[in-house]
């Protein structure tokens, strides 16, 4: 919060007044819905008139990092930005992390800073810092467009339609916009009075900016294709943001490729020629070997996974062409494996491909797609639910952090919204999350990978459609958003967190220092058990929760986030599961049955 600084009177609160209701009207004109504001003083002249705008949803959150992140979960899950507004000073910095997310992962969010006027500013006047240019190259715009006056009235409406335009459809995609406002006071006023500018007619926006086409180009189209028809022996690889079901299922199966289909890519359906156990099954070195594709189509985001990772480059360095199509020019190619990049939509791009391989059909010489590669793929994946069943589901390690990932997947209903944390869940997801019928979106902050206000994205989420949403994360993901857990306005909407508690950070025991380090050293660098108990920290915030251990079943953790899904607001669900050294030997444990069973194929 602030509080007012300054000698009084000496700005037109009527001016300021009418020119944040301007930014509000061209922003719900351009399709904007959702505000989320954080108390304060000096942003008070557009919180008010976002207040008054009967056409957009406000929220209100204590915490500007929180704030932020629930802002990005609205553009995660929508696709149209929310606007996330703070006061002056350290409240504009606490969005730092959120935009830096947003950038990377491609959400358009629109981060609004009050500031002081620039009288106050490098004087010590209370609340102020440097705002200008605060978050960097982060933003895909910046404007500063100084205290409201009738000299820049005329630019009103363009400020708020370009901000909107920018985090959408510019050039390097959706991303978050900055606009630092400073305000004089008085900060309240008539906006009547301050005399708003005419919009265009018919509730049109000020600007409507039409987004280039990303057409497919014909001679990489026509090199796929000519690889399909020729028998190659390839897999379609696709993450978050490549493409829907029927132009990638259509190119997949006009090729005679797997697709191998990360949680994120909306793909894991069934019926179809989807491999979700890719983790799983290229552990065995054996199929891993036989299996090397001559071609490597990628569409979207990449796999978590480093093991399917480590496939691909593999099959780089063997001599695979690795096809990389992106419609934003996301480097997304951290081994450098790529042959060739498209800037393309990849469902113009899989429809461009289908398209050219039923010109050629029948053509002379081409063998066409050799059906015993993808049912090679089918029968492992087949064995490898089969063996990640018998161990998750009936076997002795029923109760674990991978069961609970495959049995929530599994049994989400249709329709509902899964925000999955970084770190162990999205692995747990990704790798053992089953293909099912119906759909259950899987949504996670993957831009930059951090753990950051997993709680307050997930409530974004569930704030834009008003869908259920469900939330999987670790204890420490957990607190590490306690601020998400104190109600607002607009923050009634059905969401459940389910906790996996294992008692500290379990993605540390998977990697070197659990074995390099001394115990006790281990515990308290990376261990890091939490002092605080998960269940009472969810209960003195005044939320329902389920406290479910292993003595009650899967079926009262299955109940408890069906009860919590038909009541308003937040509830959370506190899994307590095996220790975090007990987690790694059950992971172990399934790895080892999936590659025993692929491996039994011959």
């Amino acid at each position: 919060m602030s509080v007012a600084s300054g000698p009084p009177g000496t700005g037109d609160g009527a001016l300021q007044a009418a020119f944040a209701a301007t930014l509000v009207d061209e922003w719900a004109r351009g399709g904007l819905a959702h505000a989320v504001v954080c108390p304060g003083s000096r942003s008070t002249p557009l919180a008010v008139a976002l207040a008054d705008h009967g056409g957009i949803e406000v929220h209100v959150r204590l915490d500007e990092r929180s704030a932020a992140f629930t802002a990005l979960g609205i553009g995660l899950a929508s696709g149209v930005p929310a606007v996330v507004l703070t006061t002056s000073g350290t409240a504009a910095a606490e969005l730092h992390a959120a935009v830096v997310e947003a950038d990377l992962a491609r959400v358009p969010l629109l981060a609004v800073t009050a500031d002081r006027p620039p009288e106050l500013r490098g004087v010590g006047a209370p609340q102020t810092i440097d705002q200008h240019g605060l978050f960097g190259g982060a933003v895909r715009w910046f404007a500063d467009p100084g205290v409201a006056d009738d000299a820049n009235r005329g630019a009103w409406r363009s400020l708020a339609a370009r901000a909107l335009a920018e985090a959408t459809v510019g050039p390097s995609g959706p991303g978050p916009v900055h606009l630092n406002l400073p305000f004089r006071e008085p900060l309240l006023g008539d906006p009547g009075l301050g005399q708003v500018p005419v919009g265009r007619p018919h509730l049109a926006p000020w600007h409507r900016v039409v987004a280039p086409t990303a057409a497919a180009p014909a001679d990489v189209v026509d090199r796929v294709a000519t690889a399909g028809a020729a028998g190659a022996r390839g897999v379609v690889v696709v993450g978050a943001g490549g493409g829907d079901h029927g132009p990638v299922g259509a190119l997949a199966d006009a090729l005679g490729w797997p697709v191998l289909a990360d949680p994120r890519s909306g793909l894991r359906t069934v019926p179809g020629g989807v491999v979700a156990a890719a983790d799983g099954i290229l552990r065995s070195e054996r199929f891993a070997a036989a299996h090397l594709p001559e071609v490597v189509l990628r569409l979207g985001g990449p796999w978590v996974s480093k093991v399917v990772t480590s496939f691909l480059t593999g099959a780089a360095a063997a001599g695979a062409e690795t096809v990389l199509v992106d419609p934003w020019w996301r480097w997304a190619d951290p081994d450098r494996t790529a042959t060739t990049l498209v800037r393309a939509d990849p469902d113009a791009f899989c429809l461009a491909v289908v398209d050219r391989l039923a010109d050629r059909a029948g053509g002379d010489g081409e063998p066409g797609p050799d059906p015993a590669w993808l049912r090679g793929w089918l029968d492992a994946e087949e064995a490898a639910g089969h063996a990640v069943d018998a161990a998750l589901v009936s076997g002795p390690d029923g109760w674990s952090e991978p069961a609970l990932a495959r049995r929530l997947v599994a049994q989400l209903p249709d329709g509902t919204d899964l925000v999955v944390s970084s770190s162990m869940p999205i692995r747990d997801v990704e790798a053992f999350g089953a293909a099912r019928p119906g759909h259950a979106r899987v949504l996670a902050n993957r831009g930059a990978n951090g753990i950051d206000g997993v709680v307050s994205t997930a409530l974004g989420v569930a704030m834009a459609g008003r869908t259920p949403t469900v939330a999987l994360v670790g204890d420490l993901a957990f607190l590490h958003d306690c601020s998400a857990l104190v109600g607002g306005p607009g923050a009634d909407v059905p969401c459940t967190v389910v906790v996996a508690d294992n008692g500290g950070g379990g993605i540390f025991s998977f990697l070197p220092p659990a074995e390099a380090l001394e115990p006790g050293t281990f515990e308290t660098l990376f261990g890091t058990p939490p002092a605080p108990d998960v269940a009472s920290v969810a209960a003195g915030f005044g939320l329902p929760v389920a406290d479910v251990g292993p003595g009650e079943g899967w079926g009262a953790v299955s109940e408890a986030v069906r009860r919590g899904l038909e009541g308003p607001g937040l509830s959370v669900v506190r899994v307590r599961l095996p220790d975090r050294a007990e987690n790694v030997a059950v992971h172990r444990r399934v790895h080892r049955a999936v590659v025993d069973a692929v491996d039994a194929l011959g």
